[in-house]
């Protein structure tokens, strides 16, 4: 039996099968496909090889570009959404025998060594021999998974009620031309109370929280085959230029040049400015 052409919610029964630490699962999601929320027990590392997966908890939303991943931590109710078709290899870590993972979601890039071994464990049975080669490539998958880098593709949601539902409002209908003014009258609070919150519930500024939704709405869109051009002025910019500028900044690279070469891994520069 070979996983695939297997989904998630049936390799459920294997995770109590402490032998193997490590699952590995592929298959093909169709486009606009949603997978309701639900947790696993295990830690998972997914990796879409087509398209774009958004990812939601409670504390925030994800974006996931081709050749990307995202780390969820065991027990972590989460949702997915499919831009496109999304062709997927997911990892399942058994949280005792795999220590030291994050405890928090966060994206993060794929080297190419983790590519080559994700591809390789996908190929194995189910119950897969626990010597040999294939025991050796899990173990030296669980080495590799703890190197792997944290990339600015995240949008943390606030735990404040009458902020996060503003939050979620844009996030319907991102725009980079919304003000601090336009959110704090709306919350009836000053511009400076409004900045203190805000930075307080979401660890960012406003702006930087902006530009961060407004470059996850992108990524969908320019996957799916839309301009840059058109993709800048849907989200409100003015020229296409600017767009393409803060893309560069956050993500290492143009927005086409990002999708097609499975883009760079981050330098410390581009975390912080996405955190300014």
């Amino acid at each position: 039996m070979r996983m695939g052409h297997r989904f998630s919610f049936n390799i459920d029964k294997y995770f109590a099968d402490k032998d193997r630490p490590i699952l590995a699962l592929g298959g093909t999601y169709p486009a606009a496909h949603h997978v309701r929320p639900h947790t696993h027990p295990r830690g998972q590392l997914f990796c879409p090889l087509s398209g774009v997966v958004t990812a939601t908890t409670a504390h925030g939303t994800w974006a996931v570009p081709a050749m990307r991943g995202l780390w969820i931590p065991a027990g972590v109710q989460h949702e997915l959404r499919m831009q496109g078709v999304v062709e997927m290899h997911s990892l399942y870590f058994e949280p005792s025998a795999v220590v030291d993972l994050p405890s928090r979601c966060q994206v993060v890039g794929i080297s190419p060594l983790m590519r080559n071994l994700i591809d390789e464990a996908v190929a194995l049975p189910v119950l897969y021999e626990r010597e040999g080669r294939s025991g050796a490539l899990m173990q030296l998958i669980g080495y590799e998974v703890k190197t792997l880098r944290e990339l600015p593709l995240s949008l943390p949601l606030p735990i404040d009620k009458a902020l996060a539902d503003l939050c979620r409002r844009f996030l319907r209908r991102p725009s980079a031309v919304q003000e601090i003014d336009d959110w704090s009258s709306q919350l009836h609070l000053s511009r400076r109370t409004f900045t203190r919150l805000f930075r307080r519930e979401t660890g960012l500024s406003f702006v930087a929280w902006r530009q961060q939704a407004c470059i996850l709405a992108a990524l969908p869109k320019l996957a799916a085959g839309a301009s840059v051009t058109r993709t800048a002025l849907e989200l409100g910019y003015q020229n296409p230029a600017a767009f393409t500028t803060l893309f560069k900044r956050v993500l290492g690279s143009a927005p086409r040049e990002y999708l097609l070469t499975g883009g760079k891994e981050l330098r410390g520069q581009n975390h912080e400015a996405a955190a300014q």
